[in-house]
């Protein structure tokens, strides 16, 4: 656990070791993670929570201080699932292997769904913000000097400014989900990926990769 993490989440007030405390615990964590997705996040209390679980309040404070460590809980394994997955530029078929990484990381993040509670908490939680900005601008600095590694080797467009190409595709992949909420139509990764790819390989230069012309 990172120190940002340690301090996105506090000291816990009990950490229990045996089995059957344990179990109390995850089925807190099980029904924070429902409630705050069909409810909301403010609109979830803890005693909500413990109910739901089927344990006494007390329990709850217990575990945890308060409804927000027990969202912190929940996300400082999954942080690196609510930033873009970092795409990887060296390969003979890149459009193919970036759909592919796209489509497992939405898969992993909707499977967690935690996502849909930032836009309420963000505007509230300076530090939990902060985690994330700093996170994403660690990816966008990875793949900034991914880029950089494919231009030497002449693969890249020659007039684009990489640095604002790299936000580019952070935007890009950062706001996948919404393609799907607002048009109503399924994520095409495919689609999404070969967009992404003609922002740094020109066509020839792909089509070259493809049939092993051009060597990574």
């Amino acid at each position: 656990m990172s120190d940002r993490e340690e301090g996105l989440v506090g000291s816990f007030p009990f950490i229990p070791k045996q089995e059957r405390a344990q179990q109390k615990r995850k089925a807190l964590l099980t029904s924070g993670r429902i409630l705050f997705l069909t409810k909301g996040y403010e609109q979830t209390t803890a005693k909500e929570i413990a109910s739901h679980a089927g344990v006494a309040t007390g329990t709850f404070y217990r575990y945890f201080a308060d409804k927000r460590q027990l969202l912190m809980a929940l996300l400082e394994d999954h942080l690196e699932l609510l930033t873009p997955p970092e795409p990887v530029w060296f390969n003979y078929n890149p459009e193919s292997l970036l759909a592919s990484l796209l489509e497992t990381h939405y898969k992993q993040l909707n499977e967690l769904g935690l996502y849909r509670v930032l836009p309420e908490i963000l505007p509230k939680d300076s530090e939990l913000l902060e985690a994330l900005t700093e996170a994403k601008k660690k990816i966008h600095g990875k793949i900034l000097t991914r880029l950089e590694q494919v231009r030497e080797k002449g693969l890249t467009w020659k007039d684009l400014d990489l640095n604002t190409v790299a936000w580019t595709i952070m935007m890009l992949m950062d706001n996948i989900n919404e393609i799907e909420e607002q048009s109503g139509c399924p994520i095409n990764f495919n689609e999404i990926a070969k967009i992404i790819c003609r922002l740094i390989y020109p066509p020839v230069i792909l089509e070259q990769l493809r049939n092993g012309e051009k060597k990574i």
